[in-house]
């Protein structure tokens, strides 16, 4: 593949994945609104976003089974159609059911526009020494999403002073998506990996080899972990930053908690455009089971940390650069690890499973977040929670045994 394509589907990538994924962190900014206007607590919100997480997750298999099968670029359209209609609906809704519909129609769409197929296409598309490179820079995406967009998106709500046209200018962003889909082009690839492994494995085969490993389920259950975490932090703490009433006013620039809360989001996508390319750069050089659980380890620490400092300005922001660093370096290397382990042909599906470890941990963060605060008026107990589990992926992750599966010569599939 020439250069020039190549990055094309790269850039094209990185774009998808900062809409879908920045206009979808941008929404625990409506969480304090939304919830007042509905008249509910926040368990309704947060049930809402985290079944479109859950969603997300549990259509991820079948997104990369027909993102393996037709190509990227029609499954990645399909599934942004979708997800602009659920922001549609969620945008017009009046009350719970609607808000919920919305909600599940958004993580059905990104299912198919997210990082599974997006990052399959690059594994596919790029030649190996730059893989790395490659994978790191679209991964980036989503956090250049987090710095642009979930600001972008606290800035018009305070000028509307209302969420629902800012609900609205993030529903015509999002259109943008399936227009991106174009540049994901992988057929040429999937038609040669199937001819170069004909007759070498079914789906179903795939799988039963799959769960038949245990460092894939190792990989599987570490990354509900992360899926813990994003949704927690990105769901709930602008309304705990707002809660503890935590603005920013220095050298002219005031920002209120509402605002500091927005803010805090985008400076945890700006440190990851740099630790996603980081974590991909070193995951060419050492071993990926090893980083992910550094990576882990290093984030309870910060979470401690964060947790045990008096709260100001300085210790959000603080604690945003540093989770940011190890915010979604998950990606790149869990993605490349299951290509690593289980070869191109049916790249897509396999991470498909291990994001639904990632999607069910999201659920869990983030509806277990509403919940927690609506019974006990505070979030103490997940931010411990936060640190426990942290420690608990580390220690899954260490014993995965990171080298492609044995087969037969005839069922034998290149490494992605």
């Amino acid at each position: 593949m020439s250069n020039r394509s190549y990055w094309t589907a790269v850039w094209c990538g990185f774009l998808v994945l900062t809409i879908g994924l920045g206009v979808r962190q941008s929404f625990g900014i409506f969480l304090k609104p939304v919830s007042a206007e509905l008249h509910v607590g926040r368990e309704l919100f947060s049930f809402a976003t985290a079944l479109s997480m859950l969603l997300m997750g549990a259509f991820a298999p079948f997104s990369g089974r027909l993102a393996d099968r037709f190509g990227s670029a029609p499954t990645i359209a399909g599934g942004a159609a979708v997800y602009v209609l659920g922001m549609v609906v969620t945008s017009a809704m009046h009350d719970g059911v609607l808000l919920v519909l919305g909600n599940a129609l958004v993580g059905i769409g990104l299912s198919a526009a997210t990082f599974g197929p997006v990052l399959g296409v690059i594994l596919r598309v790029a030649p190996p020494a730059k893989q790395a490179l490659a994978v790191g820079i679209c991964s980036a995406g989503g956090s250049f999403g987090q710095f642009f967009i979930v600001p972008l998106a606290s800035v018009l709500q305070h000028h509307f002073g209302d969420w629902r046209p800012t609900m609205w200018a993030l529903t015509a962003l999002a259109v943008l998506m399936v227009l991106l889909s174009i540049g994901l082009n992988d057929s040429r690839q999937i038609a040669a990996a199937k001819k170069s492994t004909a007759g070498a494995q079914s789906s179903r085969e795939a799988l039963v080899e799959a769960f038949g490993q245990k460092s894939y389920l190792l990989l599987v259950v570490g990354y509900f972990v992360c899926g813990f975490h994003v949704a927690f932090v990105g769901g709930h703490l602008p309304a705990y930053i707002s809660d503890k009433g935590v603005g920013l006013s220095l050298f002219g620039l005031r920002l209120s908690p509402a605002e500091l809360g927005g803010w805090s989001i985008g400076m945890v996508g700006l440190f990851n455009i740099v630790g996603s390319i980081l974590w991909s750069a070193l995951g060419a050089r050492f071993q990926r089971k090893n980083l992910l659980a550094t990576l882990y380890l290093l984030r309870s620490i910060v979470f401690l940390a964060f947790v045990l400092a008096p709260l100001s300005a300085v210790s959000v922001l603080a604690f945003a650069g540093a989770l940011g660093f190890l915010w979604l370096g998950t990606v790149p290397l869990t993605t490349s690890l299951v290509g690593y382990m289980f070869g191109p042909v049916h790249l897509t599906m396999l991470n498909g499973f291990v994001f639904f470890g990632h999607q069910i941990g999201s659920f869990v963060g983030g509806w277990g977040g509403g919940v927690l605060f609506d019974l006990t008026g505070n979030y103490n107990a997940m931010w411990w929670i936060s640190i426990a589990l942290g420690v608990a992926s580390a220690l899954l992750h260490w014993p995965i045994v990171e080298k492609p599966v044995a087969r037969p010569a005839a069922l034998a599939a290149q490494p992605a």
